[in-house]
């Protein structure tokens, strides 16, 4: 019924019962993860997961948090990495002004890399923004010119005006259980909004736990509480809303559909 466009099973809070959260996960009706990789030393890890469980899909990529420690990750590699029948995606990439953890401009450098993984690969990109929305539509607009990829903007916290910008050029957006806090009143505006042919829903576990899960470990299974406060706060029903984000979620991720 749901789709979990972007987790993290290799995580701790998740790792530690990996097998009892997938079984509780498909117990609450999920039948499809995304398991997103932010580092190098994880790729092989996140990728024997979806190699082991039908329902769990891959992706390769560097975090922006990471981008410092990963100067020699490079296009190359990740389209070299991304052949692997499993791996669906490129990313998590992007910017990241918040925390700062890598240098500015190198994370510009590793974004650009990503997309161009993106472009040769026909895989799309999973984009990761925050505090950067004027460089990461730029840059995303820019590449955008050089040649046509896909994409998702994750775990969507940015304004409607970026939400305009990036489905302007096609990009999809995912909500996570942010949109289920009381202090979220303008990502709620803007995820009632969004055209249902580019939504997703995602958990981003094990962070960011949807009402009533709050003070927990988070959980795919918990995309479930999520698709529901969404398909109420746009009037919808919760099996129409999952129906389209897992339709939205077979078009853009195709590999997986294959």
């Amino acid at each position: 019924m749901f789709i979990d466009s972007h987790c993290h099973l290799n995580y701790q809070g998740i790792v530690e019962d990996q097998q009892g959260v997938l079984s509780r996960a498909r117990a609450a009706g999920v039948t499809g993860m995304l398991n997103i990789s932010t580092r190098e030393r994880e790729w092989d890890d996140v990728l024997a997961v979806a190699e082991r469980e039908v329902d769990v899909w891959a992706s390769v990529g560097i975090h922006p948090h990471e981008a410092d420690a990963h100067p020699d990750i490079d296009t190359a590699k990740l389209v070299e990495r991304a052949r692997n029948p499993r791996v669906v995606a490129i990313g998590e990439t992007g910017l990241d002004y918040y925390y700062d953890k890598s240098d500015r401009e190198q994370q510009r450098i590793s974004f650009r890399s990503h997309i161009a993984a993106s472009r040769d690969t026909g895989l799309p990109l999973i984009v990761h923004t925050r505090d950067a929305a004027e460089d990461t539509a730029n840059i995303l607009a820019e590449e955008m010119g050089k040649g046509a990829y896909s994409g998702v903007i994750h775990c969507f916290t940015a304004s409607a005006d970026f939400a305009a910008k990036a489905l302007e050029l096609g990009l999809y957006i995912s909500i996570s259980g942010i949109v289920t806090f009381k202090n979220a009143k303008d990502l709620q505006a803007t995820a009632a909004t969004i055209p249902a042919d580019r939504l997703l829903i995602e958990t981003d576990s094990p962070f960011l736990a949807p009402v009533p899960h709050r003070g927990r470990p988070c959980e795919p299974g918990f995309v479930a509480d999520t698709a529901r406060f969404l398909a109420n706060l746009r009037g919808e029903g919760v099996e129409e809303l999952a129906a389209t984000t897992r339709a939205n979620f077979f078009k853009l991720f195709d590999k997986a559909a294959a």
